[in-house]
């Protein structure tokens, strides 16, 4: 697929070779069209399963963006509906003459509606709540139409209003209830509190409102692109530039910058947290709360004031190349006012990154790695990346003598291909690991063929509800191999496509425009190595265990239009050869979870959540809701033994990371925490258990081979 790729881009190339705008606005005319010419472009040509630019899809195009825009129906009027509707059929053609009539159309009458709903909200508030009336709020917005007059829209907003001031002030009352035998305490009147809860959420709004105003129009536009992009598969998607930058941080696990996280409330952007090992965490002099007043570059005379500046501007100033130093001006937590330079340089996202630990169990010693994703630096291959990460920390486990291995996957929700099948070769000696295919294309058999095998010994895999793409890969190739054992829920999320970005700078020629984005799209589908599909089925835990969002709808097939799924024929590969009874062992495993009354609560648990979910008509009577969390509090006690629940086991940390967490008081505290939430993970426990009987029958089995 990669040559057919880089067939495609030399044709966008040559197509857009002639483009040469030159008006330099964001906002202009021609870079809209420009947009909209990339995107069609690589939709038509380049996805997997291209659509028919018709009606139909039009009504899609349509509906999806004001979904997007206005989604619980605060914003619009049934009259504002029916000047969109007259295009409700007309987007097919827009989009193919890269016209935006139709979003400039809505953008602008979004913004006059925003506007007038500050004054709505700010009236509404400005008067006591009665929480003695009995009326209802219906939070599915798809049960609501829009209104017909500004009565009807105030209504709206004091119901959503009154049921976010309902609960502030239920809270309020809760916890002044809970001080009333405090010696210095005062209590405050209902009334008294009731004002309180409106004027929380009135800050709440004024917050938003200034999230609002940082918005651009290019922000609205991404939403209309990808209310088109979306129209073809859920995961294809425009990344606007600063969308990109976050993109590539996630997947490589790395940026250069400073090492800080920043917020913004109302016109003041603030320190929240200090990457560990990051250039200002080992500085140590920024601290959290501090507060950037200016940005300066060293070779700069003039610092930026970043007061009142959209969040992400203030993030592009502070960010630079590695080597470099920026210079802020804080106001520190105690009001003093003082200049700091900082250094730049490569800025590792622990929390992306493989990590391991050890745990004895009876006689045996096992090791947990946990994989949050399969990350890469496309830029740099060579660089850290999972699978070299997944070796080392196997290696340094049995050098530790470990007998069994947990990979978790759970909430690993993919990334790189190429990741995922390096990774399934350090299990295997060789053989395929998975499968792709591109629409009018024959079938490719990704394999592992290197024939060393970096772990022989008994696998588990750990998955849940979404454990995605790459994990479900691994999983999936494990499990026709029989290589490993696979607990968890029923099914993983099942999604089963391949998606590629593009950097759509590198499609046009001579670009005056500024930063375009990126777009990712989906190219192939993947198919596992039986033939059978990930694609909305996911892969079926040999060992099911349930969770708390056991059911809830939220994986590929409850998207609203998924590829379906289909299958092809298998590729060729020999199951693993082991003395390991695997079939004996899953036998036991299911058995002991049916035996398990903590398992039966959680399933419970997942009722009772989904339950709880799908309620949607709620009492603004404060007695009403008063009783019903009542009801759900004591429904609710009846699973409090599964917060207590442990499992008297140790896990540790490899010798490497002592002198680490020595110097790293961060990674200490991170790493104790992910040891106590392991010795509490009965999910955890039961992969221990299987590793244990696995390793019971290979010694059997190896005695009984040694007696013929």
């Amino acid at each position: 697929m990669k040559r057919n790729l880089n067939i495609l881009l030399i044709s966008i190339f040559v197509a857009f070779a002639s483009c040469s705008f030159t008006t330099k606005s964001f906002d202009n005319p021609d870079k809209d069209k420009l947009l909209m010419q990339l995107v069609t472009y690589l939709l038509e040509q380049g996805h997997f399963q291209p659509k028919d630019f018709n009606d139909a899809f039009s009504k899609d195009v349509y509906n999806r963006f004001l979904n997007r825009v206005d989604p619980y129906k605060h914003y619009f009027y049934e009259s504002d509906i029916k000047i969109f509707k007259q295009f409700e059929t007309e987007l097919d053609d827009q989009i193919q003459n890269f016209d935006v009539q139709f979003f400039n159309l809505v953008y602008d009458k979004l913004l006059t509606r925003i506007e007038e709903s500050r004054a709505l909200y700010a009236d509404i508030l400005s008067t006591p709540f009665d929480y003695n009336i009995d009326e209802k709020y219906q939070s599915d917005s798809e049960k609501l139409d829009y209104v017909t007059n500004v009565k009807e829209m105030k209504n709206r907003w004091r119901k959503q209003l009154k049921f976010s001031s309902l609960s502030g002030y239920h809270d309020l009352v809760s916890e002044q209830e809970s001080k009333q035998n405090d010696a210095d305490f005062t209590a405050k009147s209902n009334q008294e509190l009731e004002e309180e809860s409106r004027a929380s959420i009135l800050k709440s709004l004024q917050e938003t409102a200034v999230y609002f105003d940082d918005m651009r129009r290019e922000d609205w536009l991404s939403m209309y692109i990808n209310a088109i992009a979306e129209s073809f598969d859920p995961h294809t998607f425009y990344f606007a530039p600063q969308d990109k930058d976050r993109f590539d941080a996630a997947m490589s696990g790395k940026y250069e910058g400073i090492g800080a996280r920043l917020q913004k409330k109302m016109d003041n952007i603030s320190i929240t947290e200090l990457i560990s090992g990051g250039s200002a965490w080992r500085q140590n002099k920024l601290q959290v709360g501090d507060v950037i007043l200016k940005v300066r570059q060293e070779n700069e005379e003039e610092a930026v004031s970043v007061v009142g500046m959209r969040l992400d501007d203030a993030v592009k100033l502070i960010k630079g190349p590695k080597g470099t130093s920026v210079i802020l001006t804080l106001k520190r937590v105690d009001g003093t006012i003082e200049d700091l330079t900082i250094p730049r340089d490569e800025i590792e996202l622990e929390e992306t990154y493989a990590k391991s630990s050890v745990v004895q169990k009876g006689d045996y010693k096992f090791g947990v790695i946990n994989l949050p994703k399969f990350y890469i630096d496309f830029e740099d291959i060579n660089s850290r990346n999972a699978t070299s990460d997944v070796k080392k920390e196997i290696e340094r486990l049995k050098a530790e003598g470990m007998d069994g291995l947990v990979l978790d996957l759970r909430n690993n929700g993919g990334g790189s291909l190429k990741t995922v099948v390096d990774i399934g070769g350090l299990f295997i000696k060789d053989g395929p690991i998975v499968q792709v295919r591109s629409t009018g294309e024959d079938r490719r058999v990704l394999s592992d063929k290197d024939e060393s095998v970096v772990w022989g010994g008994p696998l588990v895999i750990l998955v849940n509800e979404f454990s995605a793409s790459a994990s479900e890969i691994l999983a999936a190739a494990m499990q026709d191999y029989k290589r490993a054992i696979i607990i968890g829920s029923k099914q993983t999320y099942g999604k089963g496509t391949v998606q590629n970005v593009i950097d759509l700078n590198r499609m046009v020629h001579n670009n005056t425009n500024g930063d375009m984005g990126a777009f990712k799209f989906t190219t192939q589908k993947y198919y596992r190595i039986n033939g059978g599909s990930t694609q909305l089925e996911g892969v079926k835990s040999d060992v099911v265990v349930p969770d708390r969002y056991s059911y809830v709808d939220m994986g590929e097939k409850d998207q609203d239009n998924p590829l379906p799924w289909d299958e092809i024929q298998p590729a060729s590969y020999k199951l693993w050869e082991s003395a390991i009874d695997y079939e004996t062992t899953i036998k036991r495993s299911k058995d002991r979870m049916a035996k398990s009354p903590e398992i039966k609560l959680i399933d419970d648990n997942a009722r009772w959540i989904q339950s709880v979910r799908s309620k949607d008509l709620y009492s603004l009577k404060y007695e009403d809701y008063d009783s019903e969390l009542e009801r759900n509090e004591k429904e609710s006690e009846r699973f409090d033994s599964l917060k207590d629940y442990t499992t008297n086991l140790t896990f540790e940390s490899l010798p490497y990371e002592l002198p680490i967490m020595e110097k790293d008081s961060v990674f200490k505290i991170n790493r104790k925490r992910w040891h106590e939430s392991l010795s509490k993970d009965i999910y955890m426990e039961e992969a221990l258990n299987v590793l244990t009987d696995l390793n019971r029958t290979l010694k059997v089995n190896k005695l009984s081979a040694l007696k013929d």
